[in-house]
């Protein structure tokens, strides 16, 4: 989490977050939390939208950067979010899941449902890494094919979308999905 600006999105996952912010928009979902949202590069995006915007990060630095920029964000983690039940409209973690272990996923998406309301969609971004990715160089510690990312996530809701491609450079491989609040 956290390191936005120092690795800007692929112009593919760019594409995704604009078609998400499209959907919310006509949608008429006006309220959105971040999950995971570093310095603010994202939220700046569904502001100039329209969107109500709150993002969440773990680092002090990164939300002080982020009000900064005239943004809402707390300090906070996804595993503990301090929000109210049903408070948003949607929600957008782009690489805020990637170090979730698998055993500790489960929990942590009842607590991001738990703040959404029905029907709200979360996006999720995850990168993971290739067998000869070097250790330690970001995105997932382990790999997970595409069926176990979505056994990991159906429990939670019904995805809409799910895509795969191979990330630029080639290290390994991003996953991009979004999953309604039943």
């Amino acid at each position: 989490m956290g390191n936005q600006e120092l690795h800007p999105p692929e112009p593919r996952l760019t594409a995704e977050r604009d078609a998400f912010i499209s959907a919310l928009v006509a949608g008429h979902r006006h309220q959105v939390l971040e999950i995971g949202c570093g310095t603010g590069e994202d939220g700046l995006a569904f502001v100039a939208a329209g969107i109500n915007y709150v993002g969440l990060d773990p680092s002090e630095e990164n939300i002080h950067r982020a009000r900064a920029r005239h943004l809402e964000a707390v300090v906070g983690t996804p595993a503990e979010l301090p929000f109210a039940d049903e408070t948003f409209d949607a929600a957008w973690a782009r690489d805020a899941l990637a170090n979730v272990a698998d055993t500790d996923l489960y929990g942590v998406m009842i607590e991001v449902m738990r703040v959404l309301k029905p029907g709200a969609p979360l996006a999720v971004g995850l990168p993971s890494k290739t067998a000869d990715s070097r250790p330690g160089a970001g995105g997932f510690q382990s790999l997970r094919s595409d069926e176990m990312v979505r056994n990991l996530f159906e429990p939670h809701g019904d995805i809409r979308t799910f895509t795969s491609w191979e990330a630029d450079g080639g290290c390994g491989q991003y996953r991009f999905l979004v999953v309604a609040k039943p």
